[in-house]
């Protein structure tokens, strides 16, 4: 099994530039986010040994249910780091019905399926 760590999370927009999510999400803070901003997900990263097919997968939880699942294929990584990659930005909903707190999972998993991390962390879409 690859050792993996992951080093920072951040959600970056045009609008407002980057805002960096607690890695550590014992806090349990969410952060707080404009209906209908544009925003991408940045991570950094780091590997001890070659992973090959490294893909990120989000899970978003609203209301008790899942709204909606994505993988991210990123690539093969040599041992080192730290590796920033961004992922494709995205609209967030808008309207009174998506204001509310969502709690995101995201996980590293390699070609194969191992899973190398899992963080999870909250956040509050707001009126703009």
């Amino acid at each position: 099994m690859v050792a993996f760590g992951l080093v920072n999370m951040g959600l970056a927009s045009d609008e407002w530039g980057t805002r960096v999510v607690p890695v550590d999400t014992r806090s349990g803070v969410p952060v707080e986010l404009p209906e209908g901003a544009v925003v991408a997900v940045a991570l950094t990263f780091r590997v001890e040994a070659a992973v090959d097919g490294l893909a990120f997968e989000e899970t978003r939880r609203f209301d008790g249910g899942v709204v909606e699942t994505t993988r991210t294929v990123l690539g093969g990584f040599r041992a080192g780091g730290p590796y920033e990659v961004r992922l494709p930005p995205e609209r967030l909903p808008i309207g009174r019905a998506s204001h509310g707190m969502y709690e995101v999972t995201g996980r590293f998993v390699d070609g194969v399926g191992h899973e190398h991390a899992r963080e999870v962390h909250r956040f509050r879409i707001v009126p703009s």
